[in-house]
């Protein structure tokens, strides 16, 4: 399967953004208990590689054009 696959099947985008955000939430959820700066580091570089994943569909559809 191609990533413009991915991207334009809306089911399957829709359920892979809800995977996302319940893996950001659990990944919330653990920065509560985390007194290590190194796993609190590591914690929020997970979120920001998740929420880039969030973003796939712009990068590989490109820029939408307004009519």
């Amino acid at each position: 399967m191609s990533l413009k696959q991915l991207v334009n099947n809306k089911p399957i985008w829709d359920a892979f953004n809800k995977e996302l955000d319940e893996l950001i939430a659990l990944e919330h959820r653990s920065l509560e208990s985390i007194t290590e700066p190194t796993f609190l580091h590591r914690a929020q570089g997970k979120i920001l590689a998740l929420r880039q994943l969030k973003l796939m569909r712009d990068k590989v559809n490109g820029p939408r054009r307004s009519d």
